[in-house]
């Protein structure tokens, strides 16, 4: 707010990203509670080994990853500086459930070289999106 009380206003830009995280967020918890349903053995023997091969910190970085990115993508929704620190702490999550593909020998022996793109994707985006709520809150568009 400044001296008269009024939030300053927010660039269009803002809105478009602060959705698309959303977006992007609420995707990856529903593709996060699906793999907490998942059957191992409706795979096929590829993927069955790699979900077999993934440690449990792996998947719980995976949940605080995603728990905290919707929780951050609500806080630009709602011009909360809390959505800066969630996604601050989604990015820090997604960081360390990826660099276990490279830790765990065999889920690296395990995962194909194509499939270590949308890892790096996510990274960037998760990224970008805390960037984003930083500007945001250094123009006090976060409260």
């Amino acid at each position: 707010m400044d001296e008269t009380g009024t939030k300053p206003p927010v660039p269009a830009w803002y809105w478009a990203l602060a959705i698309l995280a959303l977006l992007f967020e609420g995707t990856g918890a529903l593709l996060f509670a699906n793999s907490l349903s998942l059957d191992p053995a409706t795979l096929p023997l590829d993927q069955r080994a790699i979900v077999e091969a993934t440690p449990q910190w792996i998947t719980f970085a995976w949940g605080v990853a995603i728990g905290a990115g919707v929780l951050g993508a609500v806080g630009l929704i709602v011009r909360r500086r809390f959505g800066e620190i969630a996604l601050l702490v989604s990015l820090i999550a997604v960081a360390a459930q990826f660099a276990g593909v490279f830790l765990v020998k065999q889920l690296r022996e395990l995962t194909p070289e194509d499939h270590l793109v949308v890892p790096v994707i996510i990274l960037f985006l998760a990224y970008g999106f805390w960037q984003a709520a930083r500007l945001a809150r250094r123009r006090g568009w976060l409260q």
